[in-house]
């Protein structure tokens, strides 16, 4: 089973470990979040540094 590799969604290059991630979500209504990589790759868009300060 190969597990898809997370993207940054603005340019679309591969996240890797240790990078500075934004990610751009709604504040969660439900409590007991436990698979917070899970969800924030289900309901965020990630951004990279680059692009993050680029749109500035």
């Amino acid at each position: 089973m190969r597990k898809d590799e997370p993207n940054y969604s603005a340019c679309g290059k591969t996240i890797e470990g240790d990078d500075l991630v934004y990610v751009k979500m709604r504040y969660p209504k439900r409590k007991g979040m436990t698979e917070i990589k899970a969800y924030l790759k289900n309901e965020g868009n990630f951004i990279c540094e680059d692009c993050f300060h680029n749109k500035k």
